[in-house]
């Protein structure tokens, strides 16, 4: 029988300690509370994060290994740079968070569902407002063709879904990420839970007591978030131009 802690609904900051969650589910450390903007910060600043169906009981998780993308390491493979660079596509940041959740909604194939509710999307479009939950988007013309939505605490980087319209969106919205984060020194891009496909684009299984510690370290370093509204429109060519090659296809 599984006994979990419920979340005092008065204490939106307290949270048990991340190590103490189940082996079987991986991660499953807490339930109940709400999705206040107080609580999703204090979990993020922790190493946890909500992850249930909507109409049911919120779950709150820290899985060990904890999936991540080291942003120096993650770059496009050269076959890829250039089929992204052809495409003709732009890139920006925040100009259309609300959207790029939605798309993450959205049901996808082989999917029952989504995790995505109208709560969730509610709860990190007002953690955007505050500015502390941002998005980059991949254009083609006025057509969102990708994007990546996350947030962001100190100088980590904690990313909650991306999407795929056309072929190479998420990739590419992943990338240009990458590549801001790289420049403000954020050293990780947090992917939650490990699975085949992001794995395959570069991302690693790190233990999550290595984790919590680079939590520990990079939540305190503090960065302004008025720079995510700062960042200018760019083509995706001139963009991948700078590229290293890293990745693989």
């Amino acid at each position: 029988m599984i006994r979990l802690p419920l979340l005092n609904e008065h204490a939106p900051e307290h949270f048990p300690d991340p190590r103490s969650a189940l082996i079987e589910p991986n991660g499953l450390l807490a339930f109940g509370g709400d999705l206040s903007p107080q609580r999703l910060l204090a979990a993020y600043a922790r190493g946890i994060f909500p992850w249930y169906n909507e109409g049911e009981p919120i779950l709150w998780w820290s899985p060990d290994p904890r999936c991540v993308f080291h942003t120096q390491a993650l770059r496009p493979h050269r076959s890829l740079r250039r089929a992204l660079a052809n495409a003709g596509w732009h890139v920006t940041v925040n100009r259309a968070f609300r959207a790029v959740v939605e798309a993450c909604a959205a049901p996808r194939p082989g999917q029952a569902g989504t995790w995505i509710g109208p709560s969730m999307i509610d709860a990190y479009c007002t953690l955007h407002a505050m500015g502390h939950a941002h998005s980059v988007e991949a254009w083609d013309g006025e057509h969102l063709v990708g994007g990546i939505y996350g947030v962001a605490i100190g100088h980590l980087f904690c990313g909650e879904s991306m999407f795929s319209a056309c072929s190479g969106g998420s990739k590419m919205a992943l990338c240009a990420l990458a590549t801001l984060l790289r420049e403000w020194n954020f050293p990780l891009l947090d992917a939650q839970v490990s699975n085949r496909h992001l794995l395959s684009l570069g991302a690693v299984e790190m233990p999550r007591h290595v984790f919590l510690h680079e939590v520990d370290t990079l939540r305190s370093q503090p960065f302004e978030a008025q720079r995510w509204q700062s960042v200018p429109a760019m083509p995706a060519a001139r963009l991948l131009q700078a590229q290293e090659v890293r990745w693989s296809d």
